[in-house]
């Protein structure tokens, strides 16, 4: 068997043991290691001591615990209950005002933790239930709340954004940059068809009771003041010292946690026992990531010294592609990926076989970075995989249904796609921002005139980069 058909093998094999249900980080290391042993003899120890200590001693990851930590310690201080609460007086005569009232919270909350499971589930509690008894359709809202919830994988800080921004070695502050309006625009239109959905079909979405809706201004302005604002506030500032330069990623989420933290004791919700359960997920959920990175390392390095990655470029060099038929199929993958694979495993293992084709087909891959997050909104919401949906259902009331949770994710599944068209036709959508801060040359016209950047056009000196994976 040839070094390029060893390559494919282990790719494969990979994907096969993932589908049996082997933990993802072992496989990689397991894999890399076995086929590393065949082609490279002793000297794959070398190569796993080497990229376990590149991974570990890179800075640009220090930021993922910090932000781990500021969302667990959010979601366990008693504010989304708050949060819904306000919002939903606020939105009170809006039509759809309950579905209107949740994405916002779930905007505003995964801005703050960006964790998918917890948003969904907290929601699924709070939000899920009062829909359910104002007399919702039962698709719509858990459409809403999946929806809404896996928000924070595309809205920064996120944490997706932060390991695409390591994996490619672009800088993680211009990513949040160029996510940011793409990210509330989808928000944007989430609501939009919420209340869209309500003036068309009112049965679907019901207005509420008039004691629900006719609150005083003034009641509402103070539920605002002591919920809405405190959050939005850390938030601006966690995500505003970041987008101006004031601050890394790294710096910003340390100021966050302690922000959190300080949150917490204001309401009174702080606790020995809550800081305690927050450390222990922060740490288990950063040493798997962490311990993904070493994997993909290993795996990815022995992959392209087999041959495997200039097999998959010469493949792709072979098709009668342009940029915009090689986008088509790169996001066509990803998104078939998205069905058995749970996003870290796309991140970390697939998006860096389509990192050195960006080059030789002209795509600027901060562009491509802010697509990809965009498209894994699907992998959450579209069967079989579906994980938001099964988040939710394990919190619902008996009666639900899981095929009814798929059906109200497919609406937006179609407002993700049309996301996607839009900023392809009008790439402005993400250049633009980080054009501005930033001084990035900005190209106009479609996506497919969005070419690479120069040389070091889109590093920041304080990031270093991680080594590269192939």
């Amino acid at each position: 068997m040839t070094d390029g058909a060893l390559g494919l093998t282990q790719l494969f094999l990979f994907l096969f043991f993932i589908m049996l249900g082997f933990p993802i980080a072992f496989t990689l290391m397991a894999m890399g290691l076995f086929f590393g042993y065949l082609g490279m003899q002793e000297r794959i120890f070398d190569l796993l001591v080497q990229r376990t200590y590149a991974v570990m001693s890179n800075d640009v990851l220090i930021s993922v615990p910090l932000f781990v930590l500021m969302g667990y310690i959010i979601e366990r201080a008693n504010i989304l209950d708050r949060l819904f609460r306000s919002l939903q007086m606020a939105s009170g005569n809006i039509p759809g005002s309950l579905a209107v009232a949740t994405l916002a919270t779930c905007a505003l909350f995964a801005t703050a933790t960006g964790i998918v499971g917890a948003v969904v589930t907290l929601m699924g509690l709070l939000a899920f239930p009062a829909m359910l008894r104002a007399g919702y359709d039962v698709k719509l809202a858990a459409g809403v709340v999946c929806a809404g919830g896996c928000l924070g994988i595309l809205i920064p800080p996120s944490i997706m954004l932060i390991l695409f921004g390591a994996t490619a070695g672009v800088s993680v502050v211009q990513l949040y940059a160029a996510a940011f309006i793409p990210g509330v625009m989808l928000a944007g239109l989430y609501i939009l068809y919420a209340i869209g959905i309500a003036i068309v079909k009112p049965s679907v979405a019901p207005r509420l009771p008039p004691e629900e809706v006719n609150v005083p201004f003034r009641t509402i302005l103070v539920s605002l003041f002591t919920s809405f604002l405190p959050l939005a506030s850390l938030i601006g500032v966690v995500l505003g010292s970041i987008l101006m330069g004031l601050a890394t990623p790294s710096e910003a989420a340390a100021m966050g946690s302690l922000g959190s933290i300080l949150l917490a004791i204001v309401y009174r919700s702080f606790t020995w026992a809550k800081l305690r359960e927050s450390v222990y997920l922060t740490a288990r959920t950063s040493a798997m990531v962490c311990w993904l990175f070493v994997g993909s390392a290993i795996f990815s390095s022995v992959f392209g010294y087999l041959g495997g990655q200039e097999l998959v470029e010469q493949f792709f060099k072979s098709l009668p592609l342009n940029t915009l038929t090689f986008m088509l199929l790169a996001q066509a993958l990803i998104f078939v990926l998205g069905w058995p694979l749970e996003w870290t495993e796309i991140i970390v293992i697939f998006v860096p076989i389509f990192l050195p084709l960006l080059d030789d087909f002209g795509v600027d891959p901060l562009f491509f970075g802010v697509l990809v997050a965009l498209n894994l909104q699907t992998s959450f919401l579209s069967p079989p995989v579906a994980m938001a949906a099964f988040y939710l259902k394990g919190v619902a009331p008996k009666h639900v249904r899981l095929e009814d949770i798929f059906k109200g994710c497919m609406p937006f599944i179609y407002i993700v796609i049309f996301t996607m068209v839009c900023v392809y036709v009008f790439p402005e959508i993400v250049t633009w921002l980080p054009s501005y801060l930033y001084d990035v040359p900005q190209t106009g016209g479609s996506g497919a005139d969005v070419l690479a950047p120069p040389s070091g056009g889109f590093q920041v000196d304080d990031e270093p980069q991680l080594p590269s994976l192939n």
